[in-house]
């Protein structure tokens, strides 16, 4: 097939086009930064310079292409609407990518025992309504002809494809601890998030680019942690002391509001069913705390 890939010179989009392209699929990626040109040509990835803002550009590389995956930006409506106006009435999917902070609970550091599933989703918060208003569109698309379906991510973790790229959540907890030497997570760390591996994130993308049903919300997540289990096995792997608890107003001056309240600092607990039972995925690695002792640093 040929695949459009946006973002593709980020952590998830890159992952995803270099898994593309070892399945023997033609890929072209959409990049903002010039600089990135080689970092993709070394992965077989054709690169498409332009922004989500570019929406001629979005709706000839959606009609030109197989089949397109929205890797760039959870929260860019414009390139969605764009999207999918070149894939209309084409029947060719649309997969787009979501994250699973839309059922954060802003919770401070202090866990959970709610846990959310693909065919109960809760009431977004004002923050997280866009993001939700954005899933709905993709999903609708369906009855426009087009196979379009949402995956939503859990924290996820690993090396990713392209050199330049790191994952959300916890490279900046990495990149903190070093310029301080000391491991902080928000409040007291009990929250607990749901994860996934890069690699097993890549597969279910390639699985679900040739398989998916129309219409179909997916949950990414293979296992959980509190972040105090990710900022202990973090603090050991770099020799340094027990991690410590943050206050929120302090984890929102390093981190800023959306990343310390809920990328860092909330509850996400799911559980996908669909892409198990739908696309016969079978999710490789199940330790975050394991990846982090041995392979992180």
């Amino acid at each position: 097939m040929k695949i459009f890939v946006t973002g593709a010179g980020g952590f998830i989009g890159g992952s995803i086009a270099a898994r593309l392209v070892r399945d023997g699929h033609t890929v072209s990626g959409l990049i903002r930064r010039p600089e990135q040109v080689d970092e993709l040509k070394q992965l077989g990835i054709e690169p498409v310079i332009g922004s989500l803002d570019d929406r001629d550009l979005l709706i000839a590389q959606a009609r030109a292409a197989d089949g397109v995956i929205n890797a760039a930006d959870s929260d860019h409506r414009g390139a969605v609407e764009a999207l999918i106006e070149g894939l209309a009435g084409s029947n060719k999917p649309l997969l787009h990518t979501s994250g699973s902070s839309i059922v954060g609970d802003a919770s401070g550091g202090e866990a959970t025992q709610t846990i959310y599933y693909e065919d109960s989703l809760p009431e977004p918060t004002a923050d997280k309504a866009p993001r939700v208003a954005i899933d709905n569109l993709v999903l609708d698309a369906a009855t426009r002809g087009v196979r379009s379906t949402v995956l939503c991510n859990t924290l996820i973790y690993g090396h990713g494809a392209v050199p330049s790229a790191k994952s959300v959540q916890l490279p900046r907890l990495l990149v903190q601890a070093r310029k301080s030497g000391v491991v902080r997570h928000v409040g007291p760390g009990r929250n607990i998030w749901s994860n996934v591996y890069i690699d097993d994130v890549a597969d279910v993308y390639a699985r679900a680019l040739e398989k998916t049903p129309a219409g179909t919300f997916y949950f990414i997540e293979s296992g959980e942690a509190s972040f105090l289990e990710m900022t202990t096995a973090m603090a050991k792997a770099l020799g340094l002391g027990a991690p410590q608890d943050w206050p929120l107003e302090e984890a929102r001056k390093e981190w800023g509001y959306e990343m310390a309240s809920y990328g860092l600092g909330s509850n996400s607990r799911v559980r996908g069913k669909h892409a198990r039972a739908l696309l016969g995925w079978e999710p490789k690695r199940t330790s975050v705390t394991d990846w982090i002792s041995h392979e992180m640093v």
